[in-house]
């Protein structure tokens, strides 16, 4: 069964493992406003994990916390078995969680290659001196380190654009760039905060299907925010559902379709 913690084959032969992070009674305020009210849930290794809901659910901050941008007012945020302390976001991408953001977030003057270059960054650990005299191991360290993006850049498809400068690439190809970002950190979580918001139906199928490989090739663990109730369902393996910052389902998407609490929230009119 799907909520259990003991691993188990999904039928198109992927293994779900056990519990990659938990978070425990979340609640995270700004001022007097409360963006999320005591949430639990968690994410197991080798997943896709969506977390839906209307807009100003909560869903970005909740995101933001699991990347390290917010420190929750209350509860724990637990990786890999061990609570994690309050730390930057640097030192969270350090730990092997990489994300993409709701709005583009590339260097627009840069090509797609320098781009998804600076994924890398985690990689590196040559010293100023050897990196501005290029030789011992920063040679070797950015050598391999080409390597790996080059190696990104087949799987995405985009070696036509591999020297263009994003800001002239078309709105899908920068979303596919930004993924390939974060991809080249090597993350053991990936976070996609709407990877798919303002993509045309062939831009989306693309999108799923590298997501898709992501998790099957890589055995990468992702995190999915999107609006798209039908992507929701197609790619994911679990579900959570917010609204006005609480929980109201948490399970397998065919459950979740079926919640009345869902449904009434994603009948009604959506608040910001």
């Amino acid at each position: 069964m799907k909520d259990t913690v003991e691993p188990y084959v999904t039928e198109d032969g992927r293994t779900i493992g056990g519990v990659l992070m938990e978070l425990k009674h979340i609640t995270l305020k700004f001022g007097g406003v409360v963006a999320i009210k005591d949430i639990s849930f968690d994410i197991r290794e080798g997943e896709i994990r969506a977390i839906i809901g209307p807009n100003g659910a909560g869903k970005s901050s909740m995101l933001n916390v699991i990347s390290g941008f917010y420190t929750p007012t209350e509860g724990e945020v637990w990786f890999e078995g061990k609570k994690r302390p309050q730390m930057r976001p640097y030192k969270v991408a350090q730990q092997g969680i990489a994300r993409t953001f709701q709005n583009i977030a590339l260097f627009s003057g840069m090509s797609t290659l320098d781009n998804i270059m600076t994924g890398r960054i985690t990689h590196m650990s040559a010293g100023l001196f050897s990196q501005a005299a290029w030789w011992g191991k920063a040679e070797r360290e950015e050598t391999a380190n080409r390597e790996a993006v080059e190696k990104i850049i087949d799987f995405l498809e985009i070696q036509h654009i591999r020297k263009t400068p994003v800001g002239r690439l078309p709105y899908g190809l920068q979303k596919r760039v930004e993924l390939g970002r974060a991809l080249a950190a090597e993350p053991r979580l990936l976070l996609l905060d709407e990877p798919m918001a303002g993509m045309n139906v062939e831009e989306k199928e693309d999108m799923s299907r590298f997501i898709l490989d992501v998790n099957d090739e890589f055995g990468t663990t992702i995190v999915l925010i999107e609006h798209d109730m039908g992507v929701v369902m197609d790619l994911s393996d679990r579900v959570v559902v917010m609204d006005y910052g609480k929980k109201i389902g948490d399970g397998p998407p065919e459950e979740v379709r079926a919640n009345p609490d869902v449904i009434e929230a994603y009948l009604g009119v959506s608040h910001d």
